[in-house]
């Protein structure tokens, strides 16, 4: 059997490394978890309203534009860099914080009232709270 000891024996794992190292240089900033999008969201709801909370430290609220079309939030903005003074003698040896410009893109449920959001940044974390329609909100009926 010639042909065998042309291929590896598993090519499936073979062309998955392949892949790996062809991904690799392309990597911006590797980390534990893997690549993550700036700002981290966490997205929840309440009966009566539907929370996202969106982690930015080091962001200029003046920076950031929210926008909520057709039931789609979007989340736009720039965090400067750090060392924004640097000189000639300035060495850089680990760059882990992201900067630059961001967006981040939420689709809501269909019961969110456009008319009824509120957003606050606080110590780094983005919070925008959409108020549900009322109509869509749960109701107790009482029996006569």
């Amino acid at each position: 059997m010639m042909f065998r000891s042309l291929f590896p024996r598993d090519i499936f794992s073979e062309l998955e490394r392949l892949q790996r190292e062809l991904h690799q240089p392309f990597e911006q900033s590797p980390s534990i978890r893997g690549r993550v999008s700036f700002p981290a969201i966490n997205v929840g709801g309440t009966p009566h309203a539907v929370e996202i909370y969106a982690f930015a430290p080091g962001t200029d609220p003046a920076s950031i534009d929210v926008q909520l079309v057709k039931g789609v939030l979007t989340i736009v903005g720039e965090r400067k860099p750090d060392l924004s003074d640097k000189d000639e003698q300035t060495s850089l040896h680990i760059d882990e914080r992201f900067a630059g410009r961001f967006r981040r893109v939420v689709s809501l449920p269909d019961d969110v009232n456009p008319n009824a959001v509120e957003a606050k940044y606080r110590d780094g974390v983005l919070h925008i709270s959409i108020q549900r329609l009322e109509a869509a909100q749960r109701r107790q009926i009482s029996i006569q």
